[in-house]
């Protein structure tokens, strides 16, 4: 688990159980399917605050955000080695992560090159794994 976000982190219930349960769930999840989890477990938490508090802890770099295929956007803790990249399954939506050491490194000489400073950024890697592939084809030669 990761910890209390930086930044301007006033601790709430709501928020502190928005983290819990964006911190259970498995790979990257959306806004809404948290306050479905949460409602479902007794929380009463608006929409709201549950995208209020996702935008926090992206602001804190405390979690990682990927746009899904119609871009809405699905968060998951940011491990403790830092800042990653996902390919995200398109029709499954697991995610797994890449070694991005040459995006590093370009962002790197980009912002020495430009002369900006905390130079941030985001890649979007996306595709349809072997198994969704597959059971797509599978589908599809019955029709």
């Amino acid at each position: 688990m990761y910890g209390t976000p930086r930044g301007e982190w006033r601790s709430t219930r709501q928020r502190a159980a928005v983290l819990a349960a964006l911190t259970a769930c498995d790979g990257f999840t959306s806004a809404q399917t948290l306050h479905v989890a949460l409602t479902a477990d007794g929380v009463e938490v608006g929409l709201t605050p549950v995208y209020r508090t996702l935008h926090l802890l992206e602001s804190a770099g405390q979690v990682d955000m990927v746009r899904d295929g119609d871009g809405e956007r699905l968060y998951r803790p940011r491990p403790a080695e830092g800042h990653r990249h996902y390919l995200l399954r398109r029709q499954c939506n697991l995610s797994l992560a890449v070694d991005s050491d040459e995006v590093e490194r370009w962002a790197a000489e980009v912002e020495r090159v430009t002369g900006f400073h905390d130079v941030d950024h985001t890649l979007g890697l996306s595709g349809i794994c072997d198994s969704c592939r597959a059971g797509h084809e599978a589908g599809r030669i019955g029709t």
